[in-house]
């Protein structure tokens, strides 16, 4: 989920650099930015999660304490998104507290599936 997670907010971030009218602005929103600079955020965001994620499978140690906090800075990231695409950042953000909670809970020994 990580993974595909960080793959997720890369495809957001292209979508943002390539296309700013592709997503839709709102007025007097609380707090407003470039669409183009949360692209840059959300694609190196996006690239150093898939690269945690990796390191997740690859059993280092190091990669669950960092996955749970870049998930936590993804989802943070796509709540400030939240004006230009909704539904697109609450799946996201539902994806990266799943994240959270799996990193956090580990691997359960002694359970078969």
């Amino acid at each position: 989920m990580m993974i595909f997670g960080g793959a997720m907010a890369i495809f957001e971030g292209i979508a943002a650099i390539a296309e700013d009218d592709l997503f839709v602005s709102t007025r007097n929103y609380v707090f407003q930015f470039s669409l183009t600079g949360w692209g840059w955020i959300h694609l190196i965001l996006g690239i150093v999660v898939v690269v945690a994620g990796f390191a997740v499978f690859s059993g280092a140690v190091w990669a669950r304490g960092v996955g749970v906090v870049l998930a936590g800075l993804l989802a943070l990231a796509n709540f400030m998104w939240l004006p230009y695409y909704p539904f697109w950042s609450l799946i996201l953000i539902a994806i990266n507290v799943f994240v959270i909670w799996a990193l956090c809970a580990g691997p359960q020994k002694g359970v078969r599936a």
